[in-house]
């Protein structure tokens, strides 16, 4: 679905059960996470791109302190007090635009207003494209404006971030909200994870991503994730008392410290290690190579990177080797990855922008064969952030 349908559908749909059309909308869009795997964590560093695809929420002021939102995706409707929001097991979905009005209220102190909103999306579900953080940065700005709050785009992270894992119960990083607020055309958002510094790398000319959604679904289990961050903690306890230099996290090990200090810490955690701290210095190492035009160079590391997830961090799987393996085959191909957490989902590829089509047809009927169902592959744009569109 094209953006300017999405917005026509909200518009109408909201136009109907409102009674007359929304005094704004706002769309947030979804994001990719392009390097820097499980870094966020580790206080390290990421390249993310904003996408095309997104989310659309559109609000009216309404009298009073009652609250009406429409899920137009789902076709469900919640009624709430808009001075007093709190989360609702029987609608779930309604918990993530709650959860950002909670917070807003509570750190701004501003009077209450009620409101009618709707809001649907175009992002492929079960894609790891982070839809709920686009609804939630989307609401957040819709209901700031709401209540005439001028709430600095970090700010707008935090609370967003926060709705997720208070009211949606979901734990999150911060990574998913700044994406989405600080795209950019044709660009990607590097973010260092300790000082919340957040800019722009603009990609060269000639290159374009595809994403490959593997159709199995995240198996990162709370217990596997909890397990890798646990390790990533051991070992930087286990670095900061053997290195000559303070270390906070992993992020202040290099590779070759940790092939030097790593003796006495298990052999797990110290794989684990080698992932983020590796991952770092990838990110780092592709933010040179993208200012030097170095489209291969760059795409280079991203087979690096899975090459680490799938050794170190074991958190590929076999749909999402099957899927880089058919890149790497492919010429034009020049680097593909898993992106996200992993154990599922999707991967993430640079290619010659004039080959796109073509490779993208190739892996698809490759893949999809070899993993036994389809495995549709998409076109990604490094798009704008969030931003107020009516």
């Amino acid at each position: 679905m094209t953006a300017p349908a999405l917005i026509e559908r909200v518009h109408s749909r909201f136009a109907e059960r409102f009674g007359g059309p929304p005094a704004a909308l706002w769309f947030a869009p979804g994001r990719v996470e392009v390097l820097g795997n499980h870094t966020d964590y580790n206080e390290g560093f990421v390249l993310s791109a904003a996408i095309s695809e997104g989310v659309v929420f559109a609000l009216r002021p309404a009298e009073g302190a009652r609250g009406r939102l429409l899920s137009v995706d789902l076709r469900r409707e919640a009624e709430f007090d808009a001075a007093r929001p709190a989360p609702t097991p029987e609608n779930s979905w309604a918990n993530y635009p709650l959860g950002a009005l909670h917070f807003l209220l509570r750190q701004y102190a501003a009077p209450p207003r009620g409101f009618d909103a709707a809001f649907a999306g175009d992002l492929p579900i079960g894609a790891g494209l982070s839809s709920s953080a686009a609804l939630t940065v989307a609401a957040t700005l819709a209901l700031a404006e709401l209540h005439g709050l001028s709430v600095p785009p970090l700010e707008v992270a935090r609370i967003a971030q926060r709705a997720e894992h208070e009211f949606a119960g979901v734990k999150c990083g911060l990574l998913d909200q700044i994406s989405s607020l600080f795209g950019e055309e044709h660009a990607l958002v590097f973010t260092d994870f300790r000082s919340l510094d957040v800019r722009r790398i603009a990609l060269p000319p000639g290159a374009a991503f595809l994403l490959c959604n593997t159709g199995v679904k995240h198996r990162l289990v709370d217990s596997a994730y909890n397990q890798r961050r646990a390790a990533c903690e051991r070992a930087a306890a286990h670095f900061a008392a053997r290195l000559p230099h303070p270390v906070r996290a992993l992020r202040d090990v290099t590779s070759a410290e940790w092939a030097i200090a790593k003796e006495g810490l298990d052999p797990e955690a110290a794989r684990r290690a080698a992932h983020p701290i590796g991952e770092n210095e990838r990110v780092l190492e592709g933010v040179r190579r993208l200012a030097a035009g170095d489209a291969a160079g760059f795409g280079a590391l991203l087979y690096e990177s899975h090459e680490s997830s799938a050794r170190n961090f074991e958190n590929s799987c076999r749909e999402l080797d099957i899927v880089v393996e058919a890149f790497r085959r492919r010429p034009g191909a020049l680097g593909a990855r898993l992106s996200g957490g992993g154990f599922g989902g999707s991967v993430i590829a640079l290619v010659e922008e004039r080959r796109a089509d073509e490779i993208a047809r190739a892996v698809e009927a490759e893949a999809g064969a070899a993993i036994g169902h389809a495995t549709p592959v998409m076109k990604i744009h490094p798009a704008a952030g969030a931003r107020r569109i009516r």
